[in-house]
């Protein structure tokens, strides 16, 4: 089956064709680091993971950029209000103390580092560059009011909206800058003169004066700075259609590049029925959410859902995702427990079903996938209580490449050391003494005490099995 995406920009679900036959290049918006990550940014970054690795499962060589935006209005109003603060930050101190809670929180949930990671600022001179393209080819212009402001001229770019399918008398007004010296309030920055009162740090020399980028250029110049001026997949949360993408297309093609083939763009975050926001206080934060589950657990939740469907958060969210993973993690232990010993010990081949390609090639439908590996699972099961070894150990091949691919099985070494805390590891304490407790009145045929504990770890959840190599438990499902 050919890999199959939603192509926003066509609006249909499209065959995929790279460019270039077994590589993918792959433009992902990363973070503007501002201030600190939410599940938003964690979600987000775990669809384009997800796409990575089933892209390179498939047999591509992938070239995967996510930029760093450090320089942006937000960060120098944040680096301002710190300013008043008993603990000043300067706006690139701020920008870079981010970036690495940004990479703290993508490493804790399995998130692969990109091929390239640009900042922004360090791509400056190809950021010029196209503007220059631009204002010679009539499609951006500097304006004479002595600002040294440069404003993209959508109504000379005829195909303006083609991405988001808008009419440019619907569109709103741009906000990304002020509009002094603006022919049309829809015009875009593209290079914003330096203002009284911002750090002199925060300004680069440029043709029209010292300044900085606006916020839609970057991402154009470091996409084809690392990619070339067409590539494969432009990524992105759907927040970021309009109007980042939008202009980011616009002044691209305006500027000669064919830029993105196939355009992707993920659902975002609501809490319990609500779009997350500040305004309603109710974001979560990334380091909240990581000290709340076990990081699998929490790469479970996150790629659950849809990628283009709104991940729901509520109460009962992670225990429902700690839930599912232990019923995987149960099998892969049991599996590993009861084939030891036997002639198919160390026999599982990693094979992927064919219902679990299927499923991935189909959009990265990640829930259907994720069902096949729970059916996977319930067969194994019931291999293992026939005593099926042959069969289980087919399955347990099938389980743990299939939770390879998606970064979640539970005994991969990144998750090694990953528990749940202090209560897990108290509960485990308490739960392997009365297991021992039980074994020892089986061997002194105290039958009485042995059904005795067993009912009263079953009446807590837990379930006892009894196999030559020993007792083992688990947390039922």
């Amino acid at each position: 089956m050919t890999l199959r995406l939603y192509d926003s920009k066509a609006r249909a679900l499209t065959d995929f064709t790279p460019m270039v036959p077994g590589k993918v290049g792959v433009y992902v918006c990363g973070p503007t680091v501002q201030s600190s990550p939410h599940i938003g940014h964690l979600r987000s970054a775990l669809v384009y993971d997800l796409l990575r690795r089933w892209l390179s499962y498939s047999g591509y060589a992938v070239t995967f950029v996510r930029n760093v935006t450090d320089i942006d209005d937000k960060i120098l109003i944040n680096a301002a209000e710190s300013a008043l603060t008993p603990d000043p930050e300067e706006w690139w101190a701020l920008a870079y103390r981010v970036e690495l809670e940004f990479t703290a929180a993508y490493n804790a949930i399995g998130v692969m580092p990109p091929t390239y990671e640009p900042r922004a600022t360090a791509s400056i001179p190809e950021m010029q560059a196209i503007i220059s393209r631009l204002i010679e080819a009539g499609h951006a212009y500097a304006t004479d009011d002595g600002t040294g402001d440069v404003y993209f001229d959508t109504a000379s770019w005829a195909d303006y909206g083609e991405l988001t399918h808008q009419k440019a008398e619907d569109m709103a007004p741009a906000a990304d800058s002020e509009s002094r010296g603006k022919k049309d309030v829809r015009d875009f920055a593209l290079w914003k003169g330096h203002k009284e009162g911002e750090p002199e740090t925060a300004a680069w020399i440029s043709p029209w004066g010292r300044g900085r980028p606006g916020w839609h250029i970057e991402c154009s110049a470091m996409s084809t700075k690392y990619l070339g001026t067409q590539f494969d997949i432009h990524g992105g949360g759907l927040d970021l259609r309009f109007p980042h993408h939008e202009n980011e297309l616009a002044q691209s093609r305006a500027a000669g590049d064919a830029f993105a083939n196939y355009w992707m763009h993920n659902g975002l975050v609501s809490v319990t029925g609500q779009k997350m926001s500040k305004s309603l206080g109710n974001s979560i934060f990334a380091s909240e959410l990581i000290a709340s589950a076990r990081p699998v657990v929490l790469r479970y939740y996150l790629g659950a859902a849809h990628y283009r469907s709104n991940l729901e958060y509520h109460d009962g969210a992670l225990e429902e995702a700690e839930a599912a993973v232990s019923r995987i993690e149960g099998f892969l232990d049991r599996a590993e427990r009861r084939l030891a010993g036997t002639r198919f010990a160390g026999t599982s081949e990693l094979v992927i079903p064919q219902e679990f390609r299927e499923a991935m090639d189909d959009d990265l439908s990640v829930p259907q996938a994720i069902a096949v590996i729970h059916e996977t699972v319930r067969t194994g099961n019931a291999a293992l209580d026939d005593e099926d070894f042959a069969e289980a150990a087919t399955l347990l091949g099938q389980v743990l490449a299939m939770t390879e691919v998606l970064g979640i099985n539970p005994l991969s070494p990144e998750w090694a050391g990953a528990s749940g805390g202090e209560a897990e590891r108290a509960l485990g304490t308490l739960v392997e003494r009365l297991v021992s407790d039980r074994e020892t009145a089986r061997k002194s045929r105290d039958f009485t005490t042995a059904d005795r504990i067993r009912d009263e770890l079953g009446q807590a959840g837990i379930s006892i099995e009894d196999t030559p190599n020993g007792a083992h438990w688990s947390l039922d499902g």
